[in-house]
């Protein structure tokens, strides 16, 4: 680029005004072109009549002239009539020229204009469709009857919290997800009554479940838990991909290849199919791609005002895909460009208290208002074009979870968090509030635990519901929902068959039953007198045997080599105690018989030498006389 263009600012494009400018263009120029041939076709119309007036006026008789005069006079007054009334429809009449009768006959412009079935006639039938219509007012003005809560079933995922909730976008499987490290996948088309997971599986091994999402197309599941690595697996729980770990001694986390602490959150991209983003203690919030797991493709880092690095809690997509909103521990609220990973788009400072983690950031259908789920207790609502305070905020709403979430309702006008409360002290609720107005518009009981999870699914209009004591509870209307717990309620529980429960696998160890195990001896004294009555424990030891052996039995000393050998050279008892002796012991066989050392120095080797060794007396004999003496 050069130092040129340093610094300044590149250029972006907004794909959708430019599609927006090229069908207006295109509308634009359709209609010149059809205005253009209705014209041409006008003036075709107004030569085709004046030709057959000109035909019709040579072949009248002289004696009908006067009869000819008033029908041709009655012929230009109709004519011009036609004229006047084709020129005041001129987008109507389009085609050939009408013929005469139809040209005499008065043209009814209402039966032309109408399109489609013809309106029903004054009376009874408008009195009926007023009546509709105020129903269908009240229904709109009240949003709160469309909410479906008259029917529940109840799915036991186990005893600990729920703390992660998945519908696919069809709504034929949920997946569920909590702090005991099970992912359990419920299909509601293939349950009966007893309400019973098709499929287990521990997908993090030893790490709390955080969050559970289906892609946009269905076929495969973010799986973000404790860890520092989320996980993608397919419908059935068989794993997909796995994200890479970063390396946690670098100090800028752009520059490693992935999240180095634990993970909070993900979600995927409304519409790139495989692009999901995360958010971890590691103070970013990155992207990645299911086809490329070793390295993510982008990484936004929030900071605070005075440029400090700071965690994010929680992260989302908007439902266009083009911005990512996060909030962070400082309770601020920071959304990015998504191709533009430097400086957010927008940031608030304090959108919640600091020091809290906001557990929640979820955009409206529309994609104009931002619900964020504060741990502050409160729930606010922000339009991002206008994003310098909050429209609207409630509180008193207690979250001791932190994953607590809120929702919108299909049709936008209501907005839908749970509450937390302590063991014992009360039930979790299901609390609504009005968009418009942001007004406490009903309430639902869960259960005697906090609600953590809550999920209104569009097409299924049905209401999940993740608790803290592990209950994942499903809200429907038969009248106002689609599929979904409708398909299971109406099946019943299948008996089990007795085939299947003989077959049960048993593991029984024989002497650790009662009947097989021996009695616990108290005293010695006791079990010697046991013995010697038995006879086998008190008949006498039979002596060795000895020689080689009889009967079966081995003698002392055995018949074996090896035997022989220890008993003939390792047990040799020949004293060797003077080593002179021993030797000197083979010295006369040597001489006689010289084998190994004479025959070879026999050339070399000089004659033996004894010195001559004296005897006693021949040493006294000579011995000189001063000895004697003095002795």
């Amino acid at each position: 680029m050069g130092f040129t263009g340093f610094g300044k600012k590149a250029r972006t494009f907004d794909l959708e005004a430019m599609f927006e400018q090229t069908r207006r263009t295109a509308v634009e120029r359709s209609r010149k072109t059809l205005e253009a041939r209705e014209k041409e076709e006008e003036m075709n119309r107004e030569k085709e009549l004046r030709r057959q007036s000109e035909d019709l006026e040579p072949t009248s008789s002289s004696s009908n002239v006067a009869r000819d005069c008033s029908k041709s006079s009655s012929r230009d007054t109709s004519s011009g009539e036609s004229e006047t009334s084709s020129e005041s429809s001129d987008d109507e009449l389009i085609g050939p020229p009408l013929p005469l009768k139809m040209a005499e006959e008065p043209v009814n412009h209402m039966e032309e204009d109408i399109l489609g079935p013809l309106p029903p006639p004054l009376g009874e039938d408008v009195e009926d469709d007023d009546d509709d219509d105020d129903d269908d007012s009240e229904e709109e003005e009240n949003p709160v009857q469309k909410i479906p809560d008259s029917h529940e079933i109840t799915l036991k995922h186990g005893t600990k919290t729920v703390s992660a909730l998945g519908l696919d976008p069809s709504g034929a499987r949920l997946v569920t997800g909590g702090y005991d490290y099970d992912v359990k996948f419920w299909d509601f088309a293939g349950m009966d009554a007893s309400f019973k997971a098709f499929r287990s599986l521990q997908p993090c091994e030893c790490h709390q479940i955080k969050s559970l999402q289906y892609s946009n197309t269905g076929d495969m599941i973010l799986v973000v838990s404790g860890s520092s690595q989320a996980k993608v697996i397919d419908r059935d729980g068989f794993e997909v991909m796995e994200c890479i770990k970063g390396d946690q001694y670098i100090v800028d986390m752009a520059n490693t290849k992935g999240h180095t602490a634990m993970l909070h959150t993900g979600s995927w991209h409304p519409k790139i199919k495989g692009e999901f983003v995360t958010c971890s203690n590691d103070a970013t919030v990155r992207t990645w791609e299911v086809e490329n797991p070793k390295k993510q493709k982008s990484v936004f880092k929030p900071r605070t005002m005075q440029g400090k690095k700071v965690i994010p809690t929680t992260c989302t997509y908007s439902r266009d895909g083009n911005l990512i909103a996060a909030a962070c521990q400082n309770g601020s609220i920071q959304i990015w460009d998504r191709n533009l990973t430097v400086h957010p788009k927008f940031h608030y400072k304090q959108a919640h208290d600091p020091g809290t983690d906001t557990s929640c950031v979820t955009f409206s259908y529309d994609g104009n208002v931002l619900a964020s789920r504060g741990g502050d207790d409160t729930l606010k609502l922000w339009d991002i074009r206008q994003f310098n305070k909050p429209l609207f905020s409630a509180s008193g709403l207690p979250t001791m979870f932190p994953m607590t979430d809120c929702c919108f309702s299909p049709d936008d006008k209501l907005i839908v968090t749970g509450t937390s409360v302590q063991r014992g002290c009360g039930s979790g609720k299901l609390v609504f509030f009005e968009r418009r107005t942001f007004q406490r518009v009903y309430e639902i009981d869960i259960t005697d635990a906090s609600v953590v999870r809550c999920l209104w699914h569009p097409k299924l209009n049905q209401i999940m519901v993740g608790t803290g004591n592990g209950l994942a509870k499903v809200y429907y209307d038969p009248n106002k929902s689609q599929r979904g717990a409708k398909l299971c309620v109406v099946k019943t529980q299948r008996k089990a068959k007795q085939a299947e429960t003989l077959t049960q696998d048993y593991i029984i160890t024989p002497h650790a039953l009662p009947m097989f195990r021996e009695p616990r001896q108290r005293s010695t004294r006791k079990q010697l007198e046991k013995d010697r009555l038995d006879p086998l424990k008190s008949h006498k030891p039979e002596p060795p045997v000895a020689g080689p052996g009889r009967g079966g039995r081995v003698g002392t000393h055995g018949g074996t080599l090896s035997s022989y050998i220890v008993k003939n050279i390792a047990l040799d008892k020949t004293d060797d105690s003077n080593p002179r002796e021993a030797i000197l012991r083979h010295a006369k066989a040597a001489e006689d018989n010289p084998y190994w050392v004479s025959p070879a120095y026999s050339k070399t080797q000089p004659k033996t030498m004894f010195a001559q060794v004296e005897s006693d007396d021949e040493e006294a004999k000579n011995e000189p006389e001063w000895k004697k003496r003095k002795i």
